[in-house]
C-alpha cells in the first residue's frame, strides 16, 4: 500500500531486515519519523537527479573536489560563501574571468551541481545555438520564458568572437528578464572592460553589462592552465 501511494523511501525501509530490527526498540513516533525521513531522503535525491539531468552541466564537479592550492588567486571564503547558495537567493549574479584552462568552466559547474543540491532549478545551455534554431522551429518564445525562470543560468566562455544583431538582442532581453529576479553566472577569458568589444554596440552594451555587473560577484582568476600543470610532462619535470 506504500508503493501505491507512491511512499518508495517509506516502503523500501519498511522491508530493510535492519530498520525492522531497529524499530522494535522504538517508539510507535519515532519509528514513524524514521520511516518519514527516509521517504524525504529519498524524495531529495530525486529532485536532485531530475535537476542535474536537466541542467546538461558539462562537468561533473563538486564544491568539495574544488582546488585551492593551485596558484590562480581563487578566494576559498569567497567561493565557499557562493556555494552556500544565497547569491541565488538573492538574485545576484557572479562573472567568472581568467585565461583558459583555470578552472573557470569547473568552478561554474561546481556551483550549478550545488545549487541542483539545493533545489534551484539550473540551465547551461549553447545559448546562442540554440535560440538561433529555435527561431526557425517555433521554439524561440517558449525558450526566452523557461530560461527567464531558471534561477541559475550558466553561460560558459562568453566571447571573444563579436555578437551579431541577434546574439545581441537576445542578450538584452535575457539579461533584462533576470534582473534583479534570478542568477546568473558567466565565465570568459576576457576581462569586464573587454566585453564591451564582444557585445560591438556601445548602447545595448551599457544595457547588458549593467544588468550583468550591478550587485554581480567578481572571480578574476589568474596562472597558467591547470591542465598543462596536470600533464604527465609537467609532473616528470617537476620531478626532475
Amino acid at each position: 500500500m506504500l508503493r501505491e501511494f507512491g511512499l518508495h523511501g517509506m516502503a523500501t525501509a519498511f522491508q530493510e531486515p535492519d530498520a525492522q530490527s531497529e524499530a522494535r526498540g522504538l517508539e510507535y513516533g519515532e519509528w514513524l519519523a524514521m520511516l518519514l525521513e527516509r521517504e524525504a531522503t529519498m524524495r531529495r535525491q530525486k529532485r536532485f537527479e531530475a535537476r542535474a539531468r536537466a541542467a546538461k552541466l558539462r562537468h561533473d564537479a563538486q564544491i568539495e573536489n574544488a582546488d585551492f592550492r593551485a596558484a590562480r588567486g581563487l578566494d576559498r571564503n569567497l567561493f565557499m560563501a557562493l556555494a552556500g547558495c544565497d547569491c541565488i537567493r538573492k538574485h545576484h549574479s557572479l562573472l567568472i574571468t581568467g585565461p583558459a584552462g583555470v578552472g573557470k568552466s569547473w568552478l561554474a559547474c561546481a556551483l550549478g551541481h550545488k545549487a541542483c543540491r539545493e533545489d534551484f532549478s539550473v540551465a547551461y545551455p549553447r545559448l546562442f545555438a540554440t535560440l538561433a534554431l529555435a527561431r526557425g522551429d517555433g521554439r524561440y518564445g517558449r525558450i526566452l520564458k523557461k530560461l527567464a525562470k531558471t534561477d541559475l543560468l550558466i553561460l560558459d566562455d562568453w566571447g571573444p568572437e563579436k555578437l551579431n544583431d541577434d546574439q545581441r538582442r537576445d542578450g538584452l532581453e535575457i539579461i533584462e528578464d533576470r534582473y534583479e529576479r534570478r542568477s546568473t553566472i558567466v565565465t570568459s577569458q576576457l576581462p569586464l572592460d573587454r566585453w564591451y568589444e564582444i557585445i560591438a554596440s556601445p548602447t545595448l552594451a551599457d544595457a547588458i553589462l549593467d544588468g550583468l555587473v550591478h550587485n554581480a560577484y567578481r572571480i578574476d582568476l589568474t596562472g597558467e592552465s591547470m591542465r598543462k600543470q596536470r600533464s604527465p610532462r609537467a609532473s616528470e619535470t617537476a620531478q626532475a
